[in-house]
């Protein structure tokens, strides 16, 4: 694609990586094909190839509107276009770029902000989101299991007495602990029974992307930072890997690096952390999970996460597996659509997100499964509002 941006703009890092992503582009339009909000509204500009040209017409120099935000908008960031597109344009750092130049210049109504600003400060304060929790009885949440509860706490100890144990960092989250306690209790047993020791992080140590993806801007790259300094330390002190059970919490980690890249200070800790920073599923692919194999009769259905097989480049990764440990699997039709959760886009694009949840959830239920099984709370939340079949995180499988 050719380019025309502003020379000012080029001599900026920022201008210099939207630059090289544009000209990746070769407007072939495979991306439209694999597009989830593309294929509900049918309009160019709701897909990744429209969108390209409506950041491309704004770092140009060009007028934008407040519609030019809202096609930005309904992008749900699943990065499915990235893993179809053969010249690899990295859309979703174009995207980071051009939303935030479409922002300065046609900025949201005050609304907007205070919506966005307070979703923000709500999400990664644990304090007032666990309270939130609690009062709120529209809140689908479940309570930690009180003897899974009771072997972590017992590990946990074992692990303190046993200082030369091999050891691993597990991000805990900014929700997970208060939505869904199951699933972090149930990653620690699993890796104690591995004969790995776990340290976990406090709730607060928010990844980053909740304010990354809303406009957080300075407030992103603080969180991002404190969060560096503190990993780093662990890293240093013998830990060997930093453990995401959390798809979309892994993805933004190990973005790190790209984020950071043109810090002088934070560059290579950033890159450091990054490459720290695996999957429960990656993790365990190099453990000997003899103990966990079993004889199953009940199939399950495993919906992937957009962040886990298109952020993450992880494919198949959990299925194989699931299925090597003698899980029955279903088929699932379109499994690379996202769910429509996205974060918070189910919050503020209510009617596309649950289309797309009522979409996936017709390819998830189509062979009647025991359980659904997902590796992202931000999907298993959102999937459990629109069905009676329990929703899982596939570790509390194991």
């Amino acid at each position: 694609m050719q380019t025309n941006l502003p020379q000012d703009l080029l001599a900026t890092p920022k201008g210099q990586t939207a630059d090289k992503i544009l000209r990746s582009c070769v407007h072939c339009g495979f991306c439209l094909s694999a597009c989830p909000t593309y294929g509900i509204l049918g309009d160019e500009l709701d897909s990744p190839r429209g969108r390209i040209y409506l950041i491309k017409q704004a770092l140009e120099g060009n007028a934008v509107s407040a519609n030019t935000l809202n096609h930005l908008d309904r992008c749900l960031t699943c990065r499915s276009c990235e893993t179809t597109c053969p010249s690899g344009v990295e859309y979703s750092h174009l995207l980071d770029i051009g939303r935030e130049v479409v922002e300065a210049k046609a900025p949201r109504p005050l609304y907007q902000k205070l919506m966005r600003f307070g979703l923000r400060k709500t999400l990664t304060m644990p304090w007032l989101f666990n309270s939130l929790v609690k009062l709120a009885p529209w809140v689908k949440h479940s309570k930690a299991d009180s003897e899974l509860k009771q072997f972590v706490q017992a590990a946990q100890l074992a692990n303190q007495a046993n200082p030369e144990q091999r050891q691993v960092l597990l991000i805990a989250g900014c929700v997970q602990p208060a939505l869904a306690p199951n699933i972090n209790l149930a990653t620690i047993k699993v890796l104690h029974q591995l004969g790995i020791g776990v340290l976990e992080t406090p709730q607060s140590q928010c990844c980053g992307s909740v304010s990354h993806h809303l406009s957080g801007g300075t407030d992103t790259l603080t969180q991002v930072k404190r969060n560096i300094d503190a990993w780093i330390a662990e890293l240093d002190r013998g830990v060997e890997a930093i453990i995401s059970n959390t798809s979309g919490c892994g993805v933004m980690i190990k973005d790190y690096g790209h984020l950071l890249k043109d810090d002088a200070d934070y560059a290579a800790k950033a890159k450091r952390i990054s490459a720290a920073t695996l999957d429960i599923s990656e993790f365990l692919l190099k453990q000997d999970l003899t103990i966990f194999k079993r004889t199953t009769e009940n199939a399950i259905v495993f919906q992937s996460p957009c962040t886990l097989q298109h952020g993450q480049k992880l494919p198949g990764l959990v299925e194989k597996t699931l299925i090597d440990l003698g899980f029955k699997l279903n088929f699932v039709a379109d499994s690379h659509l996202c769910c429509g959760s996205a974060g918070t886009y189910s919050i503020f694009q209510p009617e596309l997100s649950n289309k797309l949840r009522d979409n996936k959830l017709n390819a998830l239920l189509k062979e009647a499964p025991a359980t659904i099984v997902t590796a992202n709370i931000g999907c298993l939340m959102h999937l459990q509002k629109g069905t009676q079949t329990p929703v899982k995180h596939w570790i509390e499988l194991l």
